[in-house]
């Protein structure tokens, strides 16, 4: 068992990493503004932003492992400076913080909108499905700030050295258990509503996660940290899209001119590869919103199709 710390174990994310990782038999303190009220793991109320509260409550909990999450999390959602120097100051005050008080592995949550989807003057994928190595083209300020955090680690691991593990891992579309019941998304629209309006998904790509396979994402790079490269980027989703119909016919759809990319996702294969975490972790993911969608939550059209293995990347 380990001592670790999961900041911003109060989201929709936070809740089932801090979650999983009890369940695997670690000591989980979270660090939030705004404490849930669980038995389930320990709540420490913290402004991430002010830097010396930050280091004092690491040297209280003194963390083997920290599993970096708080961020203001839905684009748009604060005026821009806000949401840009909210998220990147509690990134660097953590990994500070993490620095002082010795912790040897430290996670970071990223973000797919990093490589620019859903840009005002438009996008187009490099090729399909996406992977780590696509570039990277930050629109806005929650996905620069995003992007902000994957140089601090980066940073951080050149500082450091192998003495301590970085990694950076960017989880698709959040879906927490309560949400597959019809709690609204961090969209404002349920699960069902968005398969049946592909219009809400389409701007992302129709990617998604669950968020306890995300858990068990995290599981994983820990027990697996000191065996890949240091400072490792994953993508981590679902192993099928958010959609009722392929995406070789719906990107296309709304992304006109994208014929010859999204022919390699037939078969309701995702358009982000989650590759990378199989080969290297041995993570899969094993939810799926056809096996988890509650039937109690509005009706819509039954699919029958089972998901997809991994998607494998076609680009070299």
């Amino acid at each position: 068992m380990s001592r670790i710390i999961v900041t911003g174990g109060s989201g929709r994310l936070g809740r089932s990493v801090a979650d999983v990782l009890v369940s695997a038999g670690h000591d989980v303190v979270s660090l939030d503004r705004a404490p849930i009220g669980t038995d389930r793991f320990r709540e420490v109320t913290v402004d991430l932003t002010d830097h010396a509260a930050t280091i004092e409550a690491f040297e209280a909990i003194r963390p083997e492992s920290v599993v970096h999450l708080a961020a203001i999390a839905v684009p748009f959602s604060a005026p821009e400076d806000v949401i840009f120097r909210t998220n990147t100051a509690i990134a660097y005050n953590v990994v500070e913080a993490a620095g002082v008080v010795g912790a040897t592995r430290l996670l970071a949550a990223s973000s797919p909108t990093v490589v620019g989807y859903g840009a005002p003057h438009g996008w187009r994928p490099e090729y399909l499905p996406l992977d780590e190595d696509h570039p990277l083209a930050p629109w806005n300020a929650y996905s620069l700030s995003k992007r902000v955090i994957e140089e601090i680690i980066a940073m951080a691991v050149v500082r450091d050295g192998d003495a301590v593990r970085y990694g950076v891992f960017r989880p698709c579309f959040v879906i927490s258990p309560e949400e597959w019941e019809g709690a609204p998304t961090q969209q404002g629209h349920t699960v069902r509503e968005r398969l049946d309006h592909p219009e809400h998904a389409a701007v992302s790509l129709f990617n998604y996660v669950d968020a306890r396979d995300a858990g068990d994402f995290v599981v994983a790079w820990l027990r697996g940290a000191d065996r890949i490269p240091n400072g490792s980027t994953f993508f981590v989703g679902a192993a099928d899209a958010l959609a009722r119909e392929s995406l070789d016919t719906l990107v296309p759809r709304y992304l006109p001119g994208t014929e010859s990319q999204a022919a390699s996702l037939a078969s309701f294969a995702p358009a982000f590869s989650s590759k990378r975490a199989a080969d290297l972790l041995g993570w899969r993911p094993v939810r799926s919103w056809r096996t988890e969608l509650s039937a109690g939550a509005p009706s819509a059209p039954s699919v029958s199709a089972a998901p997809p293995a991994p998607a494998e990347s076609s680009h070299a």
